[in-house]
């Protein structure tokens, strides 16, 4: 059986697919712009960018705190201190695409072929919200967000409520669908998505938010890429 991560299936599978990493977050647990912080030797931002790249993808920015233009294209976010669906409901307007993947920027041990294979699903079952979810409960990030969401987000956020999964919620009940999470276990134990150093499952969430959280990441982040 073809992986879906071969590069026949993703050139077919990312056609009218944007992507976006979220880099436009306060850091204030971290201290200082995480998009900066060194992980093997890179920013942060570049493994992010580089997940997306490797699902076959040709990721933006999608707001940022430092100068990060020479990396990707940086999509301005007008309300960077709302938080991430800010930076979301701006992606989602910049872009005519039917589909649009948020990736944050603290998850650099995520394997590219989760990303795809939530890309597929979405697109065969025509899901509005396509979410991974880990021992039974949906993860906010990554996301796969039909544009179709977008003016429920944008009045979620009007209203005063940020929170991307209560957004995504509310998304979907606006358009009479339920959110698509697709748990993370089976795709693993099936083999359509897998870490290309065997990272298991358990470790792909992993996220940098404090300096302890550098460190813990880094002891499992594989030196063949450092």
């Amino acid at each position: 059986m073809s992986r879906f991560w071969d590069m026949g299936y993703l050139k077919s599978e990312s056609a009218n697919v944007s992507a976006y990493v979220l880099a436009g977050g306060q850091s204030r647990r971290m201290g200082h712009d995480k998009a900066l912080i060194s992980l093997a030797g890179q920013p942060l931002i570049a493994h992010a960018l580089t997940i997306l790249r490797e699902a076959g993808l040709s990721p933006k920015i999608a707001g940022a705190r430092s100068n990060l233009s020479s990396l990707a294209r940086v999509i301005p976010d007008p309300d960077p201190d709302l938080g991430p669906l800010s930076g979301i409901c701006a992606a989602l307007e910049s872009s005519p695409a039917s589909y649009a993947v948020f990736l944050p920027i603290d998850l650099p041990l995520l394997p590219a072929s989760l990303i795809v294979y939530l890309i597929h699903h979405a697109q065969i079952t025509s899901s509005a919200i396509t979410l991974p979810s880990i021992c039974g409960a949906a993860n906010t990030f990554p996301a796969v967000l039909h544009r179709s969401v977008l003016p429920a987000l944008k009045s979620e956020l009007v209203s005063g409520r940020r929170g991307c999964m209560s957004a995504f919620r509310a998304a979907a009940r606006a358009l009479g669908q339920p959110i698509s999470a697709i748990p993370v276990e089976l795709l693993a134990q099936s083999g359509h998505a897998a870490h290309p150093h065997g990272l298991p499952a358990a470790l792909w969430f992993l996220n940098l938010n404090t300096p302890a959280d550098l460190g813990r990441v880094e002891r499992h982040f594989p030196s063949q890429i450092a």
